[in-house]
């Protein structure tokens, strides 16, 4: 990509309007505030998502007056991408710079059905669940509606969408990468529902997942603001292991939290579950009575769960579950009658697997410093969990 092109994508001007991130019905509010037809936000959505055009001197079938008018009150600005890797497997990782001066990723995953797109929400997250790298990262800055679809959008160029040779197309998205998405709620709820308008993407609302660690104000919330599918990292059975690796749950505990979610997955038109994540970590969640105490727990709790077995990263001594323990777990929730998916690492030679994403993040919090710190000294964090998880499998 030139200079150039660079320079129209990131320059951003926080006074106008950036006609990259609003949805239709905020593009038709805003033509009409202009004097003009509300119908030429459809035409600007179809150019900017569905042709991949930023520039205003292309979109012909707007006049040249409407055209000048926007270059004067309006923008169309972009996050860029600085980088790209490509797995061995296929799975591709892009380092986008944001207009804070950090720079998340997204990721792509090629599947035989499916192309999954896993798009960032923040630059750093502040939640710091221990088994994640990018909550090890600390926090800088939410990201604008433009840099959450502007992931999308660069995906759908850099695989030959816009120009008609799509490689394979993106079918589904999931609000999986950096940052915890319903901490930076409205823009996030602006930037799934332009994914699926039809005049710009088109996705399905089946196929467009948030995923959440469980702010339960937020979900209560969603209902009022879209109807994309939702995912739930729980990542442990009972409320004393989850606050040790997820320190959300002391404020938002596990009943409270499938309370929330209950509510939300009543509110959708049709027959939906959500998905339950759950990351298997060696010696501390992985053991035989941990599912059946899963199963305990959500046995009237219609869902699909979904079992990630832990990727390492530098910052954590954690390990990875062995194949024999994850296939047990499995086991023992397909007795019960959950449907289980175990989710296959893809991309770790790149450091594009689930909860390796790290980034570039200007810390405001110095989380990271103390981490490294920590990892230094080479001090296990989490002995006591070891130890109720083993005595947990013996009964």
């Amino acid at each position: 990509m030139s200079d150039g092109v660079k320079d129209q994508l990131s320059k951003t001007d926080s006074k106008l309007p950036n006609l990259a991130g609003l949805g239709r019905d905020r593009l038709r509010a805003l033509f009409t505030e202009f004097g003009e037809k509300p119908f030429h936000a459809d035409q600007v959505l179809k150019w900017v998502h569905q042709r991949g055009i930023t520039d205003l001197d292309s979109m012909t079938d707007i006049s040249k007056s409407l055209r000048e008018k926007l270059k004067t009150k309006t923008q169309i600005t972009l996050p860029v991408v600085v980088d790209g890797f490509l797995s061995e497997d296929g799975t591709r990782k892009w380092i986008v710079e944001v207009a804070s001066g950090s720079r998340v990723e997204m990721v792509f995953i090629p599947e035989a059905a499916r192309g999954t797109l896993c798009i960032s929400s923040q630059a750093g997250c502040s939640l710091d669940c221990s088994f994640c790298a990018t909550g090890k990262q600390g926090f800088n800055s939410d990201l604008t509606v433009a840099e959450i679809v502007g992931q999308l959008w660069w995906a759908v160029k850099e695989l030959g969408g816009f120009s008609g040779e799509l490689e394979r197309p993106i079918s589904n998205v999931v609000m999986m990468g950096m940052g915890e998405p319903l901490l930076n709620f409205e823009p996030v709820m602006e930037a799934v529902n332009l994914m699926m308008e039809d005049c710009a993407y088109g996705l399905s609302k089946r196929k467009v997942t948030v995923s959440t660690s469980g702010v339960v104000p937020a979900i209560d919330r969603m209902k009022e603001f879209t109807e994309a599918s939702l995912a739930i990292s729980l990542h442990a059975p009972n409320d004393e292991l989850r606050s040790q690796i997820m320190p959300i749950n002391k404020k938002y505990n596990i009943a409270m939290l499938l309370e929330s979610v209950r509510g939300y997955m009543a509110s959708l038109p049709d027959k939906r579950v959500p998905v339950i994540e759950y990351t298997m970590i060696a010696g501390v969640n992985d053991h035989r009575q941990h599912a059946r105490e899963l199963a305990e727990l959500l046995k009237t709790f219609p869902c699909k769960i979904n079992i990630i077995p832990f990727n390492p990263f530098s910052l954590s001594d954690y390990r990875r579950p062995s194949g024999s323990s994850v296939t047990n777990f499995r086991q023992i929730l397909q007795r019960e009658g959950y449907t289980v998916t175990v989710r296959t690492t893809r991309g770790d030679d790149i450091g594009a697997a689930c909860g390796q994403l790290v980034g570039e993040v200007a810390d405001q919090t110095k989380r990271s410093q103390r981490h490294k710190a920590k990892a230094e000294s080479n001090r296990k964090i989490f002995d006591r969990a070891d130890n109720l998880a083993v005595t947990a499998d013996r009964l």
